[in-house]
C-alpha cells in the first residue's frame, strides 16, 4: 500500500509485534479457539457456519468462504472503512505507540494536542446545541424541524440542535468549560473582531458533521429567518476540510453489506429520507462533489446512486458528479425525480414505495435523456443531431449487451437503422482470429492437473516457510516456478514478516494469494514442518522432471529432422532414469 511505504519499516514491525489480532478481532465479533486458530462467523459475508479464521502466530485473518484475508491493519480498514494510515493510527492509539512523526517532527505533539482540544470543543458545542433544542430558546428550531416532518427519534439519532439568538451564548458556555478564544476561533465556533467575540451560528437549526470515528468536525446551520446565507457551514479548520468528508458517514459505516449509497444534496434531505426508511443516504458538505469525497464513498458500497434535486441546478450538478465518479472508477447511477421535486418532497408526497420503484438510470441513459431535451425530435434535423450526440456517448460503452440495448433505443427514437448508428458510433468488428489447432484434450487436462498440483505444492511450501521453523538454506526462491509464489518466497527469504507482505502487496490478487497461503497449514503439518517441506521439495522436483519429459517427448514427435529427434530421445531417457531413482528413494 502507498502509505505503508511512508512509514518506517521498523516502526510497522513494532506495531505488528505489539498488536494482538485476536484481541482486535474479538472486539468486533466472537471468536472460538480450535487447534492453533480462532474461528468465527465472517463479518464480510453472510454465513451460518464459521469459516473466518484468525492466526495469532502470524497476525493474520483469512476467510475460507469469501477469500477475504489480510493483517490486523487491513482488518481495521475493512471494519471501520478507513484508509491505511487511519487504521494504523487507531491501532497505534490502542497500544499507546507514538506515531513516527512524534520522533521526527518536534511540532507533532503540539498539533496532536491542539487537534484533541478542537475536537473536544466541537463535541461540547454539539451537546450544547442539542440541549438547547429542547429548551424554550430552541422552540423556533424545534418547530421548524417538526414542520419538516421530523420526529424526535430521528432528531436525536442525528444529534440535531439549535443555536440561540444571543450573540455569545456558546462563547460564554465553552469559555466556562476552559476553552480559550483562540481555540474556539480556530475551531470555527466563534468570530473574534476588534477584541470582541461572538458566536458563528445564531438562530439556526444545527446539523453536526461527524466523521467515521465519531468525532464532531464542524456544523451546518440552517437559518430560521430570512437572513442570508440560508445554510452556513463551518469554514475549513485544522480538524475539518469540507472537501474530504460527507454528512452522515458516521451512520453508514455501521451498515454491513450496504448495496448502494444514496448521495443527496443537503443535510435535511439525508435526515428526511432516513426517517422514511431509506438506508445509506449521505450528502456533501455545502460544496459540489469532490474527488476526495468520491474516493471516500467508494469504500462503503459497490455503487453510488445520485439523488439530487429535480430542478435544473440539481441536474447540472448530477452531470458534474457523474464525471467525478467515473474518473475515480466508482460505479454510479442516477435517480431522476419528476416535477422538479427533491428526494424529501418526493417521499412525503408519494411515499417510500414510489421512491423504491424509481428506476436507477445508468450514466449513459441519463445523459441520453438530458441530450434529448436539447433537440426537437419531431424534426429530421433534431433527430440527426441527437443521434450524433448519442453516438459520441456510446463510444464509451464497453459491454456489448449494454451497447446493443442503447442502439436499439436510439434506433426507435431517431428512425435510423442499427447499421447506420453503428457506423456513426465507429464500432469496428473484431478481426476473425485465425484457426489454431488445439492440443489433444487428454494432454490439456493432464497439463492443467500437473500445473494445479505443482501450484498447490508451492503454496504449502510457502506456508511452511512462513512459520520460520525451516532450516536456513532449505528452501530457495528458485524452487518456485509460479511468478506470485516466487515473489512471496523472495520476501519471506529476505526476512519480511507475513503481515508486512500483505500490507505492502502490489495488488489485490497477490494479497489474496498470500493470505490464502499463510492460512492453509493444518496443525499436523506444523508439528514437523521440515519433514513436510522435504516432501514438498521432492514433489516439486518430480513434477519438474515430468514436465520436462513431456516437453521432450512432444519435441521428439514433432521434430523436423532425425538429429533433433535423437537428442530429444536421449534427454527423455536421462530424465526418466532420474525420475525413477527419485521415486525409488521415496519408497
Amino acid at each position: 500500500m502507498e502509505m505503508a511505504g511512508r512509514l518506517p519499516a521498523s516502526w510497522l514491525d513494532e506495531l505488528y509485534a505489539r498488536t494482538d489480532i485476536v484481541s482486535v478481532v474479538s472486539s468486533y465479533l466472537p471468536l472460538k479457539k480450535d487447534g492453533r486458530r480462532y474461528w468465527g462467523l465472517c463479518p464480510f459475508h453472510n454465513e451460518k457456519t464459521p469459516s473466518f479464521s484468525v492466526n495469532q502466530e502470524l497476525n493474520l485473518y483469512y476467510c475460507f468462504g469469501c477469500k477475504a484475508g489480510g493483517n490486523v491493519v487491513q482488518f481495521v480498514m475493512e471494519m471501520e472503512r478507513v484508509s491505511y494510515l487511519e487504521a494504523v493510527k487507531i491501532l497505534a492509539d490502542k497500544i499507546h505507540l507514538p506515531m513516527p512523526e512524534l520522533r521526527e517532527g518536534p511540532d507533532y505533539e503540539r498539533r496532536r494536542s491542539q487537534r484533541e482540544r478542537l475536537l473536544n470543543a466541537n463535541r461540547d458545542a454539539a451537546h450544547f446545541y442539542h440541549e438547547t433544542l429542547w429548551k424554550p430558546e430552541g422552540k423556533v428550531a424545534l418547530d421548524y424541524l417538526h414542520g419538516r416532518g421530523l420526529d424526535d427519534g430521528i432528531i436525536r439519532r442525528f444529534g440535531l440542535g439549535a443555536s440561540p439568538e444571543h450573540w455569545d451564548a456558546l462563547t460564554n458556555h465553552l469559555q466556562e468549560k476552559g476553552y480559550t478564544r483562540e481555540e474556539l476561533s480556530l475551531a470555527g465556533l466563534i468570530v473574534v473582531k476588534n477584541d470582541s467575540a461572538f458566536d458563528m451560528f445564531r438562530n439556526r437549526a444545527m446539523f453536526p458533521i461527524i466523521d467515521q470515528q465519531g468525532n464532531v468536525l464542524g456544523f451546518g446551520g440552517r437559518a430560521l429567518t430570512d437572513v442570508k446565507p440560508k445554510y452556513l457551514n463551518t469554514a475549513d479548520t485544522p480538524v475539518f476540510n469540507k472537501r474530504k468528508g460527507v454528512y452522515a458517514i458516521n451512520l453508514i459505516r455501521k451498515i454491513r453489506d450496504l448495496k448502494r449509497i444514496l448521495l443527496v444534496e443537503g443535510y435535511m434531505d439525508v435526515v428526511a429520507v432516513s426517517q422514511a426508511g431509506v438506508v445509506g443516504a449521505v450528502a456533501t458538505l455545502g460544496t459540489s462533489l469532490t474527488e476526495e469525497q468520491a474516493r471516500l464513498l467508494k469504500r462503503y458500497a459497490p455503487e453510488v446512486w445520485i439523488a439530487y434535486d429535480g430542478d435544473e441546478a440539481g441536474q447540472h450538478a448530477i452531470e458534474r458528479a457523474l464525471g467525478i465518479f467515473e474518473k475515480e472508477g466508482v460505479p454510479v447511477r442516477v435517480l431522476k425525480f419528476p416535477d422538479g421535486l427533491d428526494p424529501d418532497e418526493f417521499i412525503r408526497q408519494r411515499g417510500l414505495d414510489a421512491f423504491n420503484r424509481l428506476p436507477p438510470l445508468t450514466a449513459v441513459s441519463y445523459r441520453m435523456q438530458r441530450l434529448a431535451m436539447q433537440y426537437d425530435l419531431d424534426t429530421q434535423d433534431g433527430r440527426t443531431e441527437y443521434a450524433k450526440g448519442c453516438a459520441a456517448l456510446l463510444r464509451t460503452v464497453r459491454e456489448p449487451v449494454e451497447l446493443e440495448n442503447y442502439l436499439e433505443l436510439l434506433s426507435v427514437q431517431t428512425g435510423f437503422s442499427r447499421d447506420v448508428l453503428v457506423a456513426q458510433v465507429g464500432i469496428t468488428p473484431p478481426a476473425a482470429e485465425r484457426y489454431k489447432p488445439t492440443e489433444n484434450r487428454e494432454n490439456l487436462i493432464a497439463k492443467r492437473q500437473r500445473s494445479s498440483e505443482s501450484l498447490r505444492t508451492e503454496q504449502t511450501l510457502l506456508a511452511l516457510l512462513a512459520t520460520g521453523k525451516l532450516p536456513d538454506g532449505m528452501v530457495k526462491a528458485e524452487d518456485f516456478s509460479d511468478a506470485q509464489t516466487r515473489k512471496v518466497a523472495e520476501l519471506l527469504l529476505q526476512g519480511v514478516q507475513p503481515s508486512r507482505i500483505l500490507a505492502e502487496a502490489e495488488d489485490d490478487a497477490l494479497r489474496q494469494t498470500a493470505g490464502e497461503i499463510f492460512s492453509m497449514l493444518s496443525d499436523s503439518e506444523r508439528e514437523n514442518p521440515a519433514a513436510v517441506a522435504e516432501d514438498c521439495l521432492k514433489r516439486l522436483h518430480i513434477q519438474s522432471l515430468q514436465h520436462n519429459i513431456q516437453s521432450m517427448t512432444e519435441l521428439m514427435r514433432s521434430a523436423p529432422d532425425e538429429e533433433t529427434r535423437k537428442k530429444a530421445l536421449a534427454e527423455v531417457t536421462t530424465l526418466s532414469k532420474e525420475l525413477a531413482q527419485l521415486k525409488q528413494l521415496g519408497r
